[in-house]
């Protein structure tokens, strides 16, 4: 399903988003925000993100950054982060999430130590980007479009080595923590049994989880539960039966998550791409 709708109309927060028909790209995402500010979350594709108005301060690995209108801000899978206006009068964003297959793993690290990208002409071929996702039929313009624009980002990446590679004690057990929780995302996991399994205390793996990552297991999951509900209402499913596939417990339970992280409900969220081609 392709195309959008305003999904929350104007006022202090307005949301758009949708799912095209281009391979790589597992949504975009066009939001004003004024007072709203993202709680510290991670996501499983990279994000790319250019201001339209405004101006954003946001903590990426436990370190403060900006974006601003000027700029290319690329954010790594796995690596937590947060959000909020750094203006008065919030700001307006476009953002496209890239699944893995787009852009390469091993370039985690440089983008963790230099996320901010100033290239202008790459900015406006991302500009021109979302304007042909967001028309049905241009599949093909936007895929050969995308191919530019990541090569570019690469080569980015691939001149600024990373100054901190993400080598923090005791990653093994935060890894094993990590796929074990995408893997119970529905069920959710006992973290006793976790530790228990992977051979270290509990305590211990929280630690570790929380080091590694810079956010505790739980919020780690709620978040990646938010994630894939985005995904399941885009896809048009019902919100209860998209809210208990997530590992919600209720759709009340996945309204007040979502609106916390992106101050937009549930219904708001799936008509964005309902009926729309």
């Amino acid at each position: 399903m392709t195309g959008h709708v305003d999904a929350n109309g104007s006022g202090p927060t307005a949301v758009r988003a949708w799912r095209p028909a281009v391979p790589g790209v597992s949504e975009v995402f066009h939001a004003r925000f004024t007072d709203h500010a993202y709680p510290a979350h991670t996501h499983q594709d990279w994000t790319v993100l250019i201001i339209d108005d405004g101006a954003v301060r946001y903590d990426l690995d436990r370190r403060e950054h900006g974006a601003l209108s000027s700029m290319i801000t690329l954010l790594p899978p796995q690596v937590a982060h947060d959000g909020r206006s750094a203006v008065p009068g919030g700001f307006r964003k476009r953002v496209i999430y890239l699944d893995l297959s787009v852009i390469d793993e091993r370039l985690i690290g440089p983008s963790v130590d230099h996320p901010e990208l100033i290239d202008p002409l790459l900015r406006h071929r991302l500009a021109q980007l979302h304007t042909t996702l967001a028309r049905p039929g241009e599949e093909v313009q936007a895929q050969s479009r995308l191919v530019l624009i990541t090569e570019r980002l690469q080569d980015h990446l691939r001149h600024r080595p990373a100054e901190s590679p993400l080598r923090r004690p005791d990653q093994p057990v935060a890894r094993r923590l990590r796929d074990l929780l995408d893997e119970h995302l529905a069920d959710g996991l006992d973290l006793e049994h976790a530790a228990a399994e992977i051979g270290v205390t509990t305590a211990y793996l929280i630690r570790a989880f929380t080091a590694s990552f810079g956010l505790p297991p739980h919020r780690y999951l709620t978040g990646r539960r938010v994630e894939r509900a985005r995904r399941l209402l885009l896809n048009g499913m019902p919100i209860a039966d998209a809210a208990i596939a997530a590992g919600f417990y209720d759709q009340a339970h996945l309204s007040r998550h979502l609106q916390h992280m992106i101050n937009t409900t549930p219904g708001r969220y799936r008509r964005s791409a309902i009926g729309t081609g």
